[in-house]
């Protein structure tokens, strides 16, 4: 049964709509079906079952003047009637839904061979009666009108611990109710409160009110119940009871509204008219200077503007990711075209590059700042990061500073010195290889380095290292490397947000 497709459910109450005539009864049911063939959603036909020898007291069940004593007692079907109109409802292709009132009926849904079975709002904590629907392992749909907040959380509860597929439905015991008691806001609270549980709605207003479904079906409802007749000569149906053309009305609604939300659960993907629509609000990108057919475009050869044209690069597609190379000469003024142009895409290299640092950092046990910027240097360019790089995390730069360097294994930094600042290495993590001068030496963790103004200095690893840098107040210009295509090189760092988990 946990198979079944709840999705997009509409139930169809019939209650005691029957009239007590079994031929009445089977007329409502085919008169509903007819109504259901035009609309692709999933439905069910629902009935009533309660033992009237033991639901009603022995001294009331003669007492008329009572409302529901008289209803019920005039309406009572044989058991070879009630299983003529379950057949009917599985005939005409509906999933059959049986609300018991009693434990008693419990052992009757079941011998029925109904699909599902229905809590009404006044049975919700009838929990000798929930006890034994527990026990039946057939899914459930539970009314929630007026029921405190503690009560859904417990009958939630039982049902959880018994892996019950269980439904949620908003509803209001007024019959019918008006509109503003609807009170269907409550529909995100019990989202809210019961994200794992589906939540319908379950209707009593005016019958001939058919926009409050879309408003349910706006907020994520995907199961819905309403109270269904068909008036004859001889039966009159009540007041919250909605007619087939009233179904009709109301299946028609939910159609509409369900076309309107559309596509939930994941992004859509846009149209051709819309995606057209947004590249003519976008910037172009354009040429602020000539640029040579091979040359990376840096962000001071362009300038972005509007209009756009037929393959243009525009602002939305300008990244510090995506890197473009000129594939022919642009002139001034000239747009950066796909036809002359070609995209490097780095994103998902230093996505790598990140989590390789995140786990020599997690392998050494370092602490960080949250949300702190990682520099990513990447001295002859990000393919060659791997053997020439390092990154770096600045935790404070004022008048003194503190950097933590993580160096990948395999990796070297290449030599340079500094002219202002006087730098001290500490290693927390790994072996680091340190060249001072040309002077190679092996320092290990705890090890305490102190790098004098002029000093060259390189160094590298084996297997990965951390260090700590602490040194007077950094400057970029300060940094000076003995390889002269590096100074040469200005698109040798990237620079991300970056927490450690």
């Amino acid at each position: 049964m946990s198979e079944l497709n709840l999705d997009r459910l509409f139930i169809l109450e019939m209650a005691n709509n029957h009239m007590g005539s079994v031929e009445h009864g089977l007329h409502v049911i085919r008169e509903f079906a007819k109504v259901c063939k035009g609309f692709d959603f999933n439905f069910a036909f629902k009935m009533q079952y309660r033992q009237l020898d033991t639901f009603i007291h022995p001294d009331f069940k003669d007492r008329m003047d009572i409302k529901y004593v008289k209803r019920f007692s005039e309406t009572s079907l044989s058991r070879d009637d009630t299983r003529k109109l379950v057949q009917e409802i599985k005939n005409q292709g509906f999933l059959s839904i049986c609300t018991p009132f009693d434990p008693e009926s419990v052992d009757l849904i079941i011998e029925d061979g109904f699909d599902v079975l229905k809590i009404a709002s006044c049975s919700f904590t009838d929990w000798p009666l929930l006890e034994r629907i527990g026990e039946c392992q057939l899914p459930v749909i539970g009314s929630t009108a007026g029921i405190k907040t503690e009560d859904i959380d417990n009958v939630v509860s039982f049902m959880k611990h018994r892996d019950i597929r269980f439904t949620l439905m908003h509803c209001v015991a007024e019959y019918p109710t008006a509109t503003e008691n609807l009170q269907l806001n409550q529909i995100d609270f019990l989202m809210e409160r019961y994200p794992d549980i589906p939540i319908g709605y379950s209707t009593h207003e005016e019958p001939s009110q058919s926009d409050i479904i879309a408003l349910a079906i706006a907020k994520g409802c995907n199961v819905f119940e309403k109270h269904v007749g068909v008036p004859t000569s001889e039966y009159s149906i009540n007041a919250y009871s909605a007619t087939p053309q009233q179904v009709f009305n109301w299946l028609t609604a939910a159609k509409r509204a369900f076309t309107i939300c559309g596509v939930s659960n994941r992004r859509i993907e846009p149209t051709q008219k819309e995606l057209d629509s947004l590249v003519s609000l976008r910037r172009g990108i354009y040429a602020n200077n000539d640029i040579v057919a091979g040359e990376r475009i840096k962000d001071s050869d362009v300038f972005m503007a509007i209009p756009t044209k037929p393959g243009h690069i525009t602002a939305n597609d300008w990244s510090k990711y995506d890197h473009y190379y000129a594939t022919k000469t642009i002139k001034k003024g000239e747009p950066v075209l796909e036809s002359n142009s070609r995209i490097e895409i780095i994103r998902k290299q230093i996505e790598d590059i990140v989590g390789s640092v995140t786990e020599l950092l997690k392998a050494g046990n370092i602490v960080i700042p949250q949300e702190s910027k990682l520099e990513i240097s990447h001295h002859y360019g990000l393919k060659n990061f791997a053997k020439t790089g390092i990154s770096m995390i600045t935790v404070v730069n004022r008048e003194y500073c503190k950097k933590l360097i993580v160096v990948l294994p395999g990796q070297n930094h290449p030599e340079q010195y500094h002219k202002v600042k006087e730098e001290t290495f500490h290693v927390l993590y790994g072996t680091l290889d340190l060249a001072l001068d040309g002077v190679s030496k092996k320092c290990y963790p705890g090890d305490v380095i102190t790098i004098e103004r002029g000093v060259r200095h390189a160094f590298g690893c084996q297997d990965g290292v951390v260090l700590e840098e602490i040194s007077s107040n950094h400057s970029q210009d300060d940094s000076y490397y003995s390889d002269p295509e590096i100074l040469n090189n200005p698109n040798r760092k990237t620079f991300v947000s970056f927490w450690l988990d």
